[in-house]
C-alpha cells in the first residue's frame, strides 16, 4: 500500500490464537462469529509492517521469532515466518535500517536477537518506548525470553548507539513518526506514516482488534493499565474518523487497514 510516496507492506510472523477470555472474563464468542471460529477461538496474525521511504527500510515490530508460546486456553502463539516474508519482497536482514518495536512483548521483538542473543538485523537502529526498557529488560520478574533480555543488555553495553529508546513523539525518518500510546504497556508507541496528504497508523497492540470499536470494554489480558489503554483506543479511533487516515494493528484480521465511518453511530470500514 502506498501512503503518498511511502510504501507500507504488511508481513506476518505466524499465528496468534486467542479465546474470548483473552479479551476479558465477561466476553463470549456468541454474536461475534466474524471474529471467533467454530472452535470459539480467534485466529489472528502476528503482524509486522515493512515501511520503505528514500534510503530507509523500516521494520515495524519484529514478531515472536522461531518460537512457540502456550499460555493455556486463553492464547497460543507460534512464529518463525518473518524472515521468509522479508525475503519474498526482496529484503534481507542486513537491508533493514531501522526496527521499531511498538512494545517489548515477546510477539513484537522476537526477531531482534537470535538464540545466542546476537542481533539479527545487524545494521539497524532499534526504536522502542523508554518505559518498556524499565518494565521488561531491567526487571527480571517480568516474563521475557531470556535471549531477548540478554540481547538487549549486550547491545546496551557494546552497541548502545543502536538502541534508541524514546519517551516523546519522535520523527525517525521523513514522513515516519512514533507517538506514545501507553496502556497496553508502559512505553507502548504507535507509528504514523504520512505523505501526500494521507496517513497510516501502525497501532501495535494499542488496538488489538477492530471489534473494540463496538465493544469498548474488551481489552487484552496483557494490558498493564486497562483504563489508560481504553482511553488511548478511543483517541485512536477518533483519529481514524479522518477520511485521509487508515490504520492497522499487529493482530488485525488479515492485517487489513481500515478506518472509522462516523455518522449515526460508528462502524469499522476496510
Amino acid at each position: 500500500m502506498l501512503i503518498g510516496d511511502i510504501d507500507v507492506h504488511p508481513l506476518t510472523d505466524g499465528t496468534f490464537r486467542a479465546s474470548p477470555a483473552y479479551f476479558g472474563e465477561h466476553v463470549r464468542a456468541e454474536g461475534h462469529e466474524d471474529l471467533f471460529s467454530r472452535d470459539s477461538m480467534a485466529w489472528l496474525p502476528i503482524g509486522c509492517f515493512l515501511v520503505r521511504t528514500g534510503d530507509r527500510t523500516i521494520l515495524v515490530d519484529a514478531g515472536i521469532g522461531p518460537e512457540m508460546r502456550d499460555d493455556g486456553p486463553r492464547r497460543f502463539l507460534v512464529g518463525g515466518q518473518l524472515l521468509l516474508g522479508l525475503r519474498a519482497v526482496g529484503v534481507t536482514p542486513a537491508d533493514v535500517t531501522d526496527v521499531v518495536c511498538t512494545h517489548l512483548h515477546a510477539d513484537h521483538c522476537g526477531w531482534l536477537f537470535d538464540r545466542n542473543a546476537d542481533p539479527v538485523f545487524t545494521r539497524a537502529a532499534v526504536w522502542f518506548g523508554a518505559r518498556d526498557w524499565d518494565h521488561f529488560v531491567a526487571n527480571p520478574e517480568v516474563l521475557m525470553f531470556d535471549h531477548i533480555r540478554r540481547g538487549f543488555r549486550a547491545a546496551s553495553e557494546r552497541q548502545g548507539d543502536r538502541l534508541r529508546p524514546v519517551a516523546d513523539d519522535t520523527t525517525i525518518a521523513p514522513g515516519v513518526t512514533v507517538t506514545m500510546t501507553p496502556g497496553h504497556t508502559p512505553g507502548h508507541l504507535s507509528v504514523i506514516v504520512a505523505s501526500g496528504g494521507r496517513r497510516a497508523l501502525l497501532l501495535g497492540d494499542a488496538i488489538i482488534c477492530p471489534v473494540q470499536l463496538d465493544e469498548p470494554t474488551w481489552q487484552s489480558i496483557g494490558d498493564v493499565d486497562p483504563e489508560l489503554a481504553r482511553r488511548i483506543r478511543e483517541r485512536l479511533f477518533r483519529e481514524l474518523e479522518d477520511e485521509a487516515t487508515v490504520g492497522a494493528g499487529a493482530h488485525f484480521p488479515e492485517l487489513r487497514f481500515g478506518r472509522v465511518l462516523a455518522g449515526e453511530g460508528r462502524r469499522w470500514f476496510t
